[in-house]
């Protein structure tokens, strides 16, 4: 039995991995572990380490305990497609916080999937609903008729961000689960990058799921939900990043951002406005008001469209792009169930609450799939408005 000062001889480029694997200098795991960062280099060095440190590490380096004792580094690819791919370059490393991210959502969607089929519902029908050679003007429409949406149904919003919500509950609705979160579960002092990815789909005939990283700024959100449906809907998951806002260079993206586009800002729609807007100083919010999209979202469309050119398009950006700003980590915890309310989704929840209460799931489960602990279950219903 190994004691916790007992010195292990461990691989020195698996200890070298668990700190590269959570993007650590070696002087950034040495403050977190509390050491020299002369320490931790000998640890890399030597592999050799106590069990106590062992466990610490790892704790550190959110890596599982077990990685630690391999002989050689694990290769951890991502579980679904990498749309992240950028003119032509490889798609840059991939974190633990987005594996992570990625592994519990799938986790999510396997319950919901066992639950759904074993309670006889019926599959989604948007799932995979493309049919090759569609127009991304058919397919937008296609869309919206599976959320039960007309072609103005943004007039109803008051404002773009109203609009989110909006688009969200019809998604729901219709299905699917749609979760908004900018840290890894509910760790707050784990924020995910929006420099990584803005999202990602699931695709599942009876559990798909749309993630969005809701660290990412607010004002390319909407994009990115319409972007993650048009994913479920063509039937390939993946995850998804954007430079700029602008249109990915791979196939699929670009199909996926065709029919997003055209979703949120139809083409003949815009065509017509634009030679009543295009001389206004502010033509990108004239636009922008109509659909209730974000200014840029706006500008991307009119990009798209030939309207105007990539310099025109690129000083909008970089003077705009904050609109409605980034999250922070601690900004999301402001009202607990309110944030539950979109990183979990009333949806699933309410599946959730329901397995509990007749008996198809444990408390332990419940925690593993939501994060909660405690006795959220109990005033879950209460808080989130759940019909049980």
């Amino acid at each position: 039995m190994t004691t916790q000062r007992e010195t292990l001889q461990l691989r020195p480029s698996v200890l070298r991995w668990a700190r590269e694997r959570a993007d650590l200098t070696t002087e950034d795991l040495a403050r977190k572990v509390k050491l020299k960062a002369e320490r931790v280099q000998e640890w890399e060095n030597s592999g050799a380490i106590s069990m106590a440190w062992a466990e610490r590490l790892a704790a550190a380096t959110h890596s599982p305990l077990g990685f630690l004792f391999l002989s050689f580094p694990p290769d951890e690819p991502l579980p679904i497609t990498d749309f992240r791919t950028r003119a032509g370059h490889a798609p840059p490393r991939v974190s633990v916080d987005l594996l992570e991210t990625v592994h519990a959502m799938q986790l999510r969607s396997a319950w919901l999937r066992d639950e759904l089929i074993d309670t006889g519902a019926e599959p989604v029908q948007l799932v995979s609903a493309y049919r090759p050679g569609t127009s991304s003007v058919d397919a937008a429409q296609a869309m919206r008729a599976a959320l039960g949406l007309a072609a103005d149904w943004a007039s109803d919003a008051h404002s773009w961000s109203d609009a989110i919500g909006l688009l969200r509950e019809h998604i729901e609705a219709a299905g699917v689960m749609v979760v908004f979160n900018g840290v890894v579960g509910n760790d707050t002092s784990r924020r995910l990058s929006p420099d990584e990815f803005q999202g990602f789909a699931l695709v599942d005939e009876y559990a798909p799921l749309i993630f969005v990283n809701n660290a990412d700024y607010k004002a390319a959100q909407m994009f990115t939900v319409a972007h993650e449906l048009a994913h479920l809907f063509v039937g390939q998951e993946g995850v998804s990043a954007s430079e700029s806002l602008l249109p990915s260079h791979h196939e699929v993206e670009t199909r996926c951002d065709g029919i997003a586009a055209e979703f949120l800002v139809p083409e003949a729609e815009l065509r017509a406005l634009w030679p009543h807007v295009s001389a206004h100083a502010d033509r990108f919010q004239d636009i922008a008001r109509r659909f209730r999209v974000s200014r840029i979202v706006a500008a991307r469309r009119a990009l798209d469209l030939g309207l105007i050119d990539r310099p025109a398009f690129f000083d909008f950006y970089a003077s705009n792009r904050t609109q409605g700003d980034r999250n922070s980590a601690s900004s999301e915890g402001g009202n607990f169930w309110n944030t539950q309310r979109w990183r979990i989704g009333v949806r699933f929840a309410a599946s959730v609450v329901r397995a509990l209460k007749a008996g198809r799931l444990s408390q332990r489960e419940a925690y593993a799939l939501t994060g909660l602990k405690g006795d959220t279950f109990e005033v879950m219903p209460s808080k989130l408005g759940i019909s049980l």
